[in-house]
């Protein structure tokens, strides 16, 4: 599994003061779930962001994003980041933010 290490590091930091982040592999990365949902994700050298899907159309209109895809069809509360728009923390603190004011109404996963 590839993936951006030093990305995941500094999210590892912007979360530090939580008590309830886990880290799962998922998506050909590092999920960090908070509240036991998943919350943002490093795949390859992207970022994997779960904003909902108000956040996304505004991001999407912007064009620093892109929808995430899966067998075809649009995942309406996701997008990815590319690096490049991550150039500074206070870019990915930006959208790690944007990541945990949807986390509180975000539906949780069926358990297995």
């Amino acid at each position: 599994m590839a993936y951006d290490e030093q990305l995941a590091n500094q999210i590892r930091e912007s979360l530090s003061d939580r008590e309830d982040v886990t880290e799962k592999e998922m998506f050909s990365g590092i999920c960090f779930m908070v509240d036991h949902k998943m919350c943002v994700c490093v795949s390859g050298n992207e970022l994997l962001c779960r904003i909902g899907s108000e956040k996304v159309q505004v991001e999407l209109e912007k064009g620093n994003c892109r929808n995430m895809m899966n067998n075809g069809r649009v995942m309406k509360d996701y997008v990815y980041v590319e690096d490049i728009a991550l150039g500074n923390l206070k870019k990915l603190n930006y959208w790690v933010d944007l990541c945990l004011e949807f986390n509180p109404i975000a539906k949780s996963s069926k358990k297995t």
